[in-house]
């Protein structure tokens, strides 16, 4: 069995995997081990933050609805249950973007489901 000699690949990963922990302090930008757990640590942060993104970003969506629904003289549990009632089917996200650009057509939406 010829001998394999892993030098290159070896180095390679190595300067990889240091290049993905760029930035970070102390020894975990330069220490193999420290590197290593920094990253696998990171990966497990972006990945439950991409969901808590979602969470944070209904809230919001929530907010600036209850907002500009407040105004017009409704909550805005009752609000979502109008459109419900009314099956105007429009996400939260689209009716958060009305609210903050587009205010007539929020303001007629509403307007449709107070009758």
């Amino acid at each position: 069995m010829p001998r394999v000699k892993r030098g290159t690949s070896h180095v390679k990963g190595r300067k990889n995997l240091l290049a993905k922990t760029k930035g970070y302090k102390w020894g975990r930008k330069n220490l193999i081990k420290r590197a290593k757990e920094a990253t696998v640590k990171a990966g497990v942060h972006a990945y439950a933050d991409r969901k808590k993104k979602k969470r944070v970003n209904r809230g919001l969506w929530n907010i600036k609805i209850g907002a500009f629904v407040r105004n017009e003289g409704l909550s805005y549990s009752k609000f979502m249950n109008f459109l419900k009632i009314h099956k105007i089917e429009l996400d939260r996200k689209i009716l958060a973007d009305f609210s903050v650009n587009n205010k007539k057509v929020l303001a007629g939406i509403i307007e449709e489901v107070k009758k």
